[in-house]
């Protein structure tokens, strides 16, 4: 049975690739596909810290939802890069306080606590990939 496709370009691409295979389409068929994390405005504004500083910042943000967020905001003043580098550092700063205030708000509802947490991840995630990026070393996140 053929999977359906809902948009020509898919349609076309899983002909093509049924067209290549002679035993059919399958999922070893030598197909490359890049993916690309589109991150919202929010999400680019977490500062890239050093691995110590963003441990802290999850284990704040782990006990007291927003204060971690809140104490990376304070690192975007000190010189951390984000991925927003068009937008003014006083900006990525807000847009830091305004996470935190988020998630301090909707804490009482749980939504804010496991919002923070996942946000402290990804600082210790964003730490570790600049750390591999400085030393040159291939990440396999």
């Amino acid at each position: 049975m053929e999977p359906s496709h809902k948009d020509p370009e898919t349609a076309a691409a899983a002909s093509a690739v049924a067209a290549a295979d002679p035993r059919g389409a399958s999922s070893s068929s030598g197909v490359v596909v890049q993916v690309r994390e589109k991150k919202g405005p929010l999400r680019a504004a977490i500062p890239y810290m050093p691995f110590p500083v963003a441990v802290i910042c999850l284990f704040l943000n782990t006990f007291v939802p927003g204060l971690g967020t809140f104490v990376s905001a304070f690192t975007v003043l000190c010189g951390a890069r984000t991925d927003l580098p068009d937008r003014h550092v006083c900006c990525v700063f807000w847009l830091n306080i305004a996470a935190a205030l988020i998630q301090i708000l909707t804490a009482i509802v749980m939504v804010g606590w496991i919002m923070s947490i996942f946000w402290g991840m990804d600082m210790v995630i964003l730490a570790i990939s600049q750390g591999y990026k400085e030393q040159g070393i291939p990440q396999q996140l």
